[in-house]
């Protein structure tokens, strides 16, 4: 489960579902989306929310993980219910082991919450909340379930960030 990252509120006439990402936001896509290549994760699927913002941010990590797929953007994941959500995980196909989920808060964090074994705060701007599920299919999906495997988010590399990070970001 991925939160889009930071978007720009200085957009003039610019409405909730046509805001970018800011400068920050795509330094973040970059940091975070460097940081799962750098650990060899690339997902089999891409949905995102069709917001602009989130739309953005399932770009830039696709391009950034070496995604070759086509990333679905759906009108589902755009500040509707986790129940609604959760329906929309349970009809992927089964021959995508793994999932980038992007979307909003505070739905998103609902629903990890309802799918986790674990009580999640809140997943922040650009934060990602890798959950593992022992089942054979989406649909086999339970509620309260999911193992957390790893929750990354960018405030983490305020201090320290790896060099091949750095270096993709032209900081070094």
């Amino acid at each position: 489960m991925i939160h889009h990252a930071k978007s720009d509120w200085d957009e003039p006439g610019a409405s909730d579902f046509e805001r970018s990402l800011s400068e920050k936001g795509r330094r973040d896509v970059k940091t975070l989306g460097s940081y799962l290549k750098l650990r060899g994760i690339r997902p089999d699927s891409i949905v995102s929310s069709c917001a602009l913002r989130a739309q953005e941010t399932a770009d830039g990590l696709a391009e950034l993980t070496g995604f070759e797929g086509r990333v679905q953007y759906l009108n589902e994941l755009y500040f509707t219910p986790p129940e609604t959500m959760l329906q929309v995980l349970l009809m992927q196909d089964d021959a995508h082991d793994s999932l980038f989920f992007i979307g909003h808060n505070p739905q998103l964090t609902a629903l990890a919450n309802l799918l986790s074994r674990e009580h999640i705060g809140k997943i922040p701007s650009m934060g990602i909340l890798a959950l593992k599920f022992s089942v054979d299919t989406w649909e086999a999906l339970e509620t309260h379930r999911g193992a957390v495997d790893f929750m990354i988010f960018p405030k983490q590399f305020r201090y320290y960030m790896p060099q091949q990070i750095r270096a993709t970001l032209d900081l070094a």
